[in-house]
């Protein structure tokens, strides 16, 4: 995996300052401790920083066509670049590597900007064309791998990897977007194409960005969207053996690497079938790794022994001190923006035990947006049979009023939490799932703003993200809406986010064999209630996984990565929560309520209300003002 940078004159042809490059790829090294490269010539400038993984010797980039008159620079793997290779030179074009990058400069000549839909992989590049005085930039269809980009008002396009390379340069302005701040606090992070500040912005997945010099920065182009396209009529037995079949296909594809290889292995059905893919793929025993809790609540250890016994797999685990705080300031760094999930931590520590071992580590990401694995989908299916008794007009009045005055009783068993349902009842289909994913409701954030902050805001709610999302999506059915509002939002915002900075930490790519775009496209095809089957998700995944797993790991409860939260802002970290929180530095962005920030301290160390989610959002957005002073 790698990280690409560059400066791309959009009006004239003024030369490129090489320190301000070399300064602005090097805040990448991580991405590609191996090696680093630059390209300059009028007008434009391009950087790269490798970690190599196929064609060691001659993949060096920036990579050229044969007159060097095309050159790329690219972060990803593309897996059918043997295929494409071969057709290519059948069309006449001559290569000079073995690498998956230099697929990309001949496919741009042979196809132009539809070259992008040859591609079967994760990938983010920057092509450069000086016959066509043409800039493209382009990102996988999932969002697997970034790209940032900004245009300062000097005319110069600046682009990279990672935001903190931006940042690097001195044009770029470093205003927060107030937009930004309402979605992040809504989120938990901050949806595409927005970044925290005014003047960047993320390439959404699935879009390119075709600049011809001397021309306005034109809007990015889509190039592909999940299609939920129903398919032919399939039995259960049909469905589930063809799943399988093609997800072992899509994992076979990525063991492609001249460097070690293994595999995270949670425990959950994800990671443990792409482990039993693996497993029955390889000739040698597979690598695995994973991390284990010392809370029960959360420790999925066992479950994943249990699998790395059953394919006799190179395991290894180390335990998380569940003290493992001292993550807290490191995270801003990695981010470059404010990020508010906590999973972060022990992905993170994942990340470095993994590559310990192996350079390339396959993951199950993906798994639960594709095949509707998240509770919330069960919840959301349940509650949109309700909404369908009643028109939105009596649901309303009736349901929002019994929100407001039935008690929040965070300690309370579930029956009787049911204040979060009459809110979400009381609402459209897209306001109740906004609803149920929200860090902090509306109510919340409105306490926490400012009256200021909330001007500024200008009648702007992060509702809107959802909304125009669900304008354009494909599907009108409510469980398939709400997959395909994750994928745009959740999936590529947090998931992939959380993935691709904490393993380029570590200098470690990771695949991920469920977001196969061929995979997902035909996954989204699948009758939903193939996916959500009564109360069990991902259904048809696991019927097929029968034969390869047991059912302690097909059919326990979801647990995922956790973090005692609550417990830390009551105990070891009571007093930072205290200095940060009631600080200067939050104070003197005028942002917040004072008063509602004293609210959410006192009661949460108090132990009468459970604020972990928004008090470890407003140490997150601390820490991220002050990396950036």
């Amino acid at each position: 995996m790698c990280g690409l940078v560059g400066i791309f004159d959009v009006r004239e042809r003024r030369p490129i300052d090489k320190g301000l490059l070399s300064r602005m790829n090097e805040t990448q090294f991580h991405r590609g401790p191996d090696e680093g490269g630059l390209h300059m010539e009028s007008g434009v400038g391009l950087g790269h920083r490798r970690l190599s993984i196929i064609d060691l010797s001659t993949g060096k980039q920036p990579l050229f066509n044969e007159d060097g008159s095309v050159v790329v620079v690219y972060n990803g793997e593309i897996y059918n670049f043997v295929e494409l290779m071969g057709e290519l030179c059948d069309l006449g074009h001559r290569f000079h590597t073995r690498s998956d990058t230099e697929v990309i400069v001949h496919a741009w000549e042979e196809w132009g900007e539809a070259c992008v839909n040859r591609f079967r992989g994760m990938f983010a590049f920057a092509l450069w064309d000086r016959n066509c005085r043409t800039l493209f930039l382009a990102r996988d269809r999932l969002g697997i791998k970034p790209l940032y980009y900004a245009l300062l008002p000097d005319g110069h396009l600046i682009f990279g990897s990672e935001l903190k390379a931006l940042k690097a340069h001195p044009g770029l302005t470093r205003e927060i977007e107030p937009c930004a701040v309402e979605d992040y606090f809504a989120y938990g992070y901050i949806p595409e194409p927005k970044t925290i500040l005014k003047s960047a912005l993320k390439l959404p997945p699935g879009y390119s960005l075709k600049v011809k010099s001397g021309s306005p920065l034109p809007e990015p182009k889509q190039y592909w969207d999940v299609p939920f396209t129903p398919l032919a009529p399939l039995s259960d037995a049909a469905a589930s053996e063809e799943l399988i079949n093609r997800f072992r296909e899509a994992v076979d594809i990525r063991l492609v690497a001249e460097v070690p290889l293994g595999a995270f292995l949670s425990g959950g059905v994800d990671s443990s079938a792409v482990v039993a893919m693996m497993a029955g793929l390889s000739q040698e025993p597979v690598n695995t790794c994973s991390i284990s809790f010392g809370d029960p609540k959360y420790n999925e250890a066992q479950y994943a022994s249990a699998v790395a016994t059953r394919y006799n797999t190179n395991h290894h685990v180390e335990q998380v001190n569940p003290d493992d705080f001292d993550l807290i300031d490191k995270l801003a760094s990695l981010y470059d923006e404010p990020f508010a999930d906590s999973s972060a931590m022990p992905t993170y520590r994942v990340c470095g035990l993994a590559r310990k071992r192996v350079t390339v580590a396959l993951s199950g990401d993906g798994g639960d947006e594709n095949l509707a694995g998240y509770r919330r989908y069960r919840w959301h299916t349940y509650e949109e049979r309700l909404r369908s008794m009643l028109p939105l007009g009596i649901r309303r009045p009736l349901f929002g009023t019994l929100g407001r005055i039935y008690p929040k009783l965070d300690w309370a068993p579930k029956m009787l939490r049911a204040k979060s349902t009459f809110e979400s009842i009381s609402r459209d289909s897209v306001e109740g799932y906004f609803h149920s994913v929200s860090h902090m409701g509306d109510f919340l954030r409105q306490q926490l703003f400012s009256q200021g902050f909330r001007k500024s805001l200008q009648g702007y709610s992060a509702i809107e993200v959802l909304h125009e999302h669900a304008r354009q999506a494909p599907t009108d059915h409510p469980m398939s809406l709400v997959q395909y509002l994750d994928m745009k939002t959740w999936l590529v915002g947090d998931i992939l986010t959380k993935v691709d900075r904490a393993s380029m930490a570590h200098s470690l790519e990771v695949r991920v064999p469920l977001l196969d775009h061929q995979l997902v496209e035909w996954i989204s095809g699948l009758p939903p209630e193939m996916k959500l089957k009564g109360r069990e998700g991902k259904y048809i995944f696991k019927k097929g996984l029968e034969p390869l797993l047991p059912d302690s790991v097909l059919y326990r409860p979801k647990m995922g990565f956790s973090v005692p939260l609550a417990t830390w802002f009551r105990g070891p970290l009571r007093q930072r929560v205290r200095d940060v929180i009631l600080g200067q530095a939050l104070a003197d962005t005028g942002i917040f309520n004072q008063k509602y920030l004293e609210h959410l301290v006192d009661q949460h160390q108090s132990g009468m209300r459970d604020y972990s989610v928004p008090i470890w959002a407003l140490l997150m957005f601390e820490a991220y003002l002050a990396i950036s002073d």
